[in-house]
Parts: C-alpha cells; structure tokens; sequence
C-alpha cells in the first residue's frame, strides 16, 4: 500500500517541467520574491497524508548569464467545474517583458493552493499571437480563459511544466527554450476540486523563470509530446452506467467538450491504424521520429491508476533502446529523467510509448473511490486517465 498512499500525499499534477532537463532540485519561494506569493501548506489531510502540501525549498543560485523574471496571476482565481465535473483548465497570460531574444534556460513553478493545483504548463507564445489572446481573455468572464487539452491559442509551444515530484528545474548548460522579443508565456493550471475546503477555494500560483541573453550559446530545446490511447474497462464486480464503453465517452464531452470528448476516438484511430479500440491495462503507440535531434531527457504521466510506463526507440530491431521504464509509477514522482548520454534520433526512428494501469487502484485511492465507476479513456480530468510519454529534444546548430 505505500505507493498508494503516495499516490494522495500532495495531490495537487498531462504533467513537471515534464518538458525541461532536470539537473538540480530546488524547489521554493524566495521571501523577496516580491510579486509571486508565497505557496501554502496544509497540514489538515481528510485523506490522511500530507494532502495540499507543497514544499517549496529556495531556488539554487544563478549560473553565469542567468537572471530570473517572477510572473503570477494578476489576482487570486477562484475554479469551478463544469457540468458536474470536478475539473477545471484555466490558461492565463503571462508576461515576462522580453524586449531582445533570451533562452528560458530553467523555471520553478510556485503552486501557492496544492491541495487544489495538479499539475501547470507553460506554452510560448510569439509575439504575433499575443493579441489574440489577449482577445480571448477580454471576451472571458474572470481572469483567464477555459482551456482543456492545450493552451487554446494559436500555435503555442511546451517549455515548461511542474507536476509532483518536479521541483526547481535547471536546464543542462548549453541548452534552452527560444524566448523571442514580445513572446509571452501561458500558464495552463489545471484544478481538481474533489476536496476543496471553503475558505481554502482559490489560487494565485506563479512562476520564477531563469533566462539568459540570446547572444549566448544556446542549442535550442523542443518538446516531444507521445500520447497512447487508454481502454481501460470496469473491473468484474463494478457495475454502473458509465462501465458502458459508448456511456463513458458521452459523460466525457459533456464534462470537458467535444474536442476533448473526441480525443479517445482519435487516439485509437491513430495508434491502432484504424482497428476498432481492444479493452485491457495495457496499451501502447507507435509514432515516428519526424526530426533529427538529441534526446536529452523523458518522462511519463498518468493519473492515480498508473501501474507502469515505458518509452522505447526502434523497438524490435537491431537498434532499440529503452529510453524510459519506469515498472512501479509514483504519481508523486513525476520528475524528468535525463539520459545518461544524448541520443541521437533521426527521421526513420520510431518512438514507443507503453502505460499500464490498474483499475483495482479505484477502491483504493481515497480520491476515486466514492466516485461511480467507469469505463476510464484518455480524459484531462482526475477520474480519468492519460498515457503520455514526453521527450525532450537538443537542435545542435
């Protein structure tokens, strides 16, 4: 029963930054940190572990060049689900005023509420899409915009998330995300409200940045996202509604809309070359490498039902290579693992990624087991699952 009770220890994550080189663990809010408040703690855990707690350690010290830019919520935002969920995405645009070109080169994501925070991630965006975000967010009630799936603008790119287990993240030297002059950032925070408290019902999270000058030598960074579908049924005793494969996905779109609702379909249509979708734990995807570059570190993500997550280059020939196997999963271990050597990859090379789960898991974690059972899909909420592999690349110029 340990990893389960990890599993619930801080559940506050799709997922770290999952996407950045993780070579130090630092986690934490610098009392002068001026803008960004300072994360809270609870002690108070109905589940009986530490639930909301986040530790938050100083942040290491500048390297040569560094310079760090805080950024945070304008105000504290209070979530709310939709249509009965107990999820809410909400994206936020953030600033960090870039006048010249800069390379993000590590970041510390402060969840200030963890007991309602699950995960965060920061897309880029060009100055050129600025705009119409800024759109998006005038037309939205509240701070912010809804948000499921991704950042819901334009064409924006991963560069930075925190999940549990990620602390500080220091990239590798010699190695960063592109800021250009006027880009901006989306904080995408999701929100599990299953045990939220009155009084405790809000968040102002944020986020200290390390950036360096664009005159530096820098090989760009990009971030490598590997869905499979997930198919996993009601165990034999569980009876209900939603055990109906056909029910689960219409509670989904209902839940998160219908470009999430439509994403186990596209999953299978994808990974199974148009098969009809096998129920069981266990499922994998095959993508193919589509540009050169040097794996420098991968991580997984699951939700609370992850058994097992592996990610294999060339898999079943004479090159394959385990790049990620992870045998017990940890949801409170979500941290990137940086690969001894880079890996050379090139088109031609084939990714695959394989997540196994465990829907006896659902009786006991204390966050599922008083919910229905259901047939679980690839979903963005808690009660539901993902199986995401994230590799993350070096462009040597």
């Amino acid at each position: 029963m340990k990893n389960v009770h990890r599993r619930v220890r801080r559940f506050g994550i799709v997922a770290a930054s999952l996407a950045t080189i993780l070579l130090g663990t630092s986690c934490g809010a610098d009392p002068d940190a001026g803008s960004v408040p300072t994360p809270r703690t609870s002690s108070a855990d109905p589940h009986g572990a530490g639930h909301g707690t986040v530790d938050v350690p100083p942040a290491a010290p500048l390297r040569s060049g560094e310079r760090f830019v805080e950024l945070g919520m304008p105000r504290p935002y209070r979530p709310s689900a939709r249509d009965g969920g107990t999820d809410e995405y909400r994206c936020f645009l953030v600033d960090p005023g870039l006048t010249e070109p800069a390379f993000l080169t590590g970041s510390q994501f402060l969840p200030q509420n963890g007991a309602m925070v699950h995960h965060a991630i920061f897309f880029r965006l060009d100055a050129a899409a600025v705009a119409s975000a800024r759109e998006l967010d005038a037309a939205t009630t509240g701070d912010g915009w809804t948000c499921f799936g991704d950042a819901g603008i334009g064409d924006a790119a991963w560069v930075a998330h925190w999940a549990p287990g990620a602390n500080e993240t220091l990239l590798a030297p010699g190695v960063g995300y592109p800021m250009p002059p006027g880009s901006q950032l989306v904080m995408q925070v999701h929100y599990n409200l299953i045990d939220v408290r009155p009084g405790d019902d809000t968040d102002r999270s944020g986020i200290r940045l390390r950036l360096v000058g664009g005159g530096e030598d820098v090989d760009p960074l990009h971030t490598e996202l590997l869905p499979a579908p997930v198919e996993l049924p009601c165990a034999a005793e569980e009876r209900g509604e939603l055990c109906r494969r056909e029910a689960a996905l219409r509670d989904l779109g209902r839940r998160f809309g219908a470009e999430s609702g439509g994403q186990p379909e596209r999953l299978n249509r994808y990974c199974n070359r148009g098969r009809a979708p096998v129920a069981g734990s266990t499922q994998h995807c095959d993508r193919p490498v589509t540009e050169a570059g040097l794996v420098q570190a991968v991580a997984g993500h699951m939700h609370l039902l992850g058994r097992a997550i592996r990610i294999e280059l060339n898999p079943g020939t004479p090159r394959e290579q385990v790049l990620l196997d992870i045998p017990t999963y940890d949801f409170d271990e979500q941290a990137n693992r940086v690969l001894p050597r880079p890996v050379a990859v090139r088109p031609g090379d084939v990714y695959r990624v394989t997540c196994t789960h465990d829907v006896t898991l659902r009786q006991r974690v204390p966050q599922l087991r008083n919910l229905p059972p259901r047939y679980v899909v690839w979903g963005e909420g808690t009660s539901d699952e993902m199986c995401l592999g994230i590799v993350v690349l070096s462009r040597p110029d």
